[in-house]
């Protein structure tokens, strides 16, 4: 397999899809590659990928290889993760039978991963998911007993300007199938007008769908600066130390924001921020609530979410799946009943017009005269 391309180069795939052009080769290193990220590689056409970590370590059955596959996207692995240093993006990157050639230069081996491959591997990953999922529930419970302040008025959560009594919010986050169920959720958007809450890259989701977010929290670390700019009030999302690496960005942009400082992810303090503030219900979009959501953000455990959503329970709807739920097709006699029912009026006024009167008579005498009776 020979394969050539302009090369470019991040460890965090999510920023390097932001640069991706047709035709070019990425070089990543992304253990168990996600279905988010595999999505957003396959968005940007690319020929292929060159991972310098496992894309599937058999940990569990994560779908992002699968998905590339599936793109027509080549997978290639290489285990010299100086090569991440000795090339320049920009430069041409050639793979000539598993060798990797820069500068006419042979720098390394890697590995292509196939079909038989991906689906060898996901194998492993699914006779391995009770033991992970064992260690993942004692994880979580081990650290929802340290976390507990979280749910129990320990926290002070900050003042904002966002007025969220008697109204919805819709938190948005890039999970699984967010563009889809955001889609599903176009009517409740117009109709209710919730308050739109965007968890850092979900900002750009609603920007992308013609919505200004009322609000954007998070580290800020996949947020556009246009969605910054054009969002109605950020959060920054801080260590319960109060240190805020995302501040600086804000900052940077002249932006006002209001510090958070709370342990857990981000979603959790935007469903959290809203319940707090009195929020008559909590519609959220591409959350995270399986095992296998968390540990694909490389998260050993749920111990925050599992808290939250103890706490605001009561008042959150999971859209999560939520585009399943419209997928039925227009049947034949849908349509057929449909045109009847239309075709009903006008004949109704047909017959009842004189000048129809007197052609239906017209054509009885016609019939009369025809058939002899």
């Amino acid at each position: 397999m020979n394969v050539k391309g302009t090369l470019r180069k991040d460890k965090k795939t999510k920023n390097l899809a932001k640069r991706l052009n047709l035709g070019e080769i990425a070089i990543i290193d992304h253990k168990d590659i996600d279905e988010i990220a595999a999505l957003s590689l396959v968005e940007t056409k690319i020929k292929c990928i060159l991972n310098l970590d496992k894309s599937i370590s058999g940990r569990y059955p994560n779908k992002g290889p699968e998905i590339l596959h599936e793109a027509g996207i080549l997978i290639f692995e290489c285990e010299d993760k100086e090569i991440f240093n000795v090339v320049d993006e920009g430069e041409i990157l050639e793979i000539q039978d598993n060798n990797i050639v820069y500068k006419e230069k042979i720098i390394g081996t890697c590995e292509e991963i196939n079909e038989e491959k991906i689906n060898h591997l996901l194998k492993i990953g699914y006779d391995n998911i009770e033991n992970e999922l064992d260690n993942f529930i004692d994880n979580t419970l081990e650290y929802a007993k340290k976390e507990k302040e979280l749910v129990t008025g320990d926290i002070n959560i900050p003042e904002i300007k966002t007025t969220f009594k008697n109204r919805h919010a819709l938190v948005v986050v890039r999970g699984k199938d967010y563009k889809k169920d955001l889609l599903a959720v176009r009517n409740y958007i117009s109709e209710v007008n919730p308050i739109l809450i965007g968890v850092d890259g979900g900002g750009d989701a609603l920007l992308e769908f013609g919505y200004i977010p009322d609000m954007v929290i998070g580290d800020m670390d996949s947020v556009s600066d246009k969605c910054l700019q054009s969002s109605g009030e950020i959060i920054v999302h801080a260590y319960p130390n109060g240190k805020a690496p995302g501040l600086k960005r804000v900052e940077e942009l002249g932006l006002d924001s209001v510090v958070f400082p709370s342990p857990g992810t981000s979603e959790d303090i935007a469903l959290l921020l809203a319940y707090s503030n009195e929020v008559d219900l909590i519609v959220a979009v591409g959350t995270h609530n399986s095992m296998i959501d968390f540990l694909e953000k490389g998260r050993n455990g749920m111990a925050s979410t599992f808290l939250v959503r103890l706490k605001v329970g009561a008042k959150l709807i999971d859209a999560k799946g939520v585009n399943e739920l419209y997928k039925s097709s227009l049947k034949p006699k849908y349509m057929i009943g449909l045109g009847l029912a239309a075709l009903l009026p006008i004949i109704v006024i047909a017959l009842l017009f004189p000048p129809m009167q007197e052609l239906i008579q017209l054509i009885q005498i016609k019939l009369r005269i025809l058939l002899g009776f």
